[in-house]
């Protein structure tokens, strides 16, 4: 049975570099998929992917929800129901805390001021920054930023999330309250996948792992199997380096 989320042979250069080498994924509704893997092996090349922020190979072929995800109207319908949190923020520095939150319900679906701006005061509410909101991003911590950042992708109320390394680029005592913020999403039954170098949180939260090396998926597993029990030795000598140092 085809995944809420199907990706079949996908390919993707950047000129002679084989970046994903033919990677099929088929991921449930309501999954949370996290992936690992050493940095330059695919992971964020992956989930870029799958909303076409990198275009890949012609013979490759990805659905979110059965809509094909090519250029033109489909793509559109898939953006819509498809948010994406980057590993850096990407808010708007002119606009309001507030502004950024309402700027796609009211650019994209159209929603009258007064009802986008309550829904943006229930995300922020929802992601603990309800006194924030006429702030500017730069009056806000890394911390603070990106989970604006997830209140933002909410605002359109997607199917599926996507995390591009959420918070690598967060001083080391901010990454709890982001993840605080990403473990309660996953107990909404929206679809999740996570690239992170959090192992912590991925043995804790996914109901899956996937584990990608040299642009290729290795290996995966429930958590409680990938990190115990490894099949590969390529996996097993990446988590004995990343758990052990």
């Amino acid at each position: 049975m085809a995944g809420y989320i199907s990706i079949k042979n996908l390919q993707k250069y950047y000129g002679t570099f084989h970046a994903l080498k033919g990677i099929d994924l088929e991921i449930a509704q309501g999954e949370v998929v996290c992936v690992i893997g050493p940095s330059g092996s695919g992971k964020s090349t992956l989930i870029r992917c799958i909303n076409r922020l990198e275009p890949f190979s012609n013979d490759s072929a990805i659905t979110v929800d059965g809509v094909p995800v090519v250029p033109g109207r489909s793509l559109a319908k898939v953006r819509a129901e498809v948010g994406m949190v980057f590993q850096n923020f990407n808010l708007f520095p002119h606009l309001t805390v507030r502004e950024n939150i309402m700027l796609a319900p009211r650019r994209v679906r159209g929603t009258p001021r007064a009802e986008a701006q309550g829904l943006a005061d229930r995300l922020l509410a929802r992601v603990g920054l309800s006194e924030q909101g006429d702030k500017y991003p730069s009056g806000l911590s890394g911390g603070q930023q990106q989970r604006v950042a997830i209140a933002r992708a909410l605002a359109m109320e997607p199917q599926v999330l996507l995390f591009d390394e959420p918070t690598s680029a967060l001083d080391p005592e901010m990454v709890g309250e982001v993840l605080d913020v990403m473990r309660d999403l996953a107990r909404t039954g929206v679809t999740m996948v996570v690239v992170t170098h959090e192992m912590g949180f991925a043995r804790q939260v996914a109901d899956r792992v996937i584990f990608m090396d040299g642009g290729a998926v290795v290996e995966a597993a429930p958590p409680e199997t990938l990190f115990s029990a490894p099949v590969e030795q390529r996996t097993r000598n990446f988590l004995h380096a990343v758990l052990d140092h």
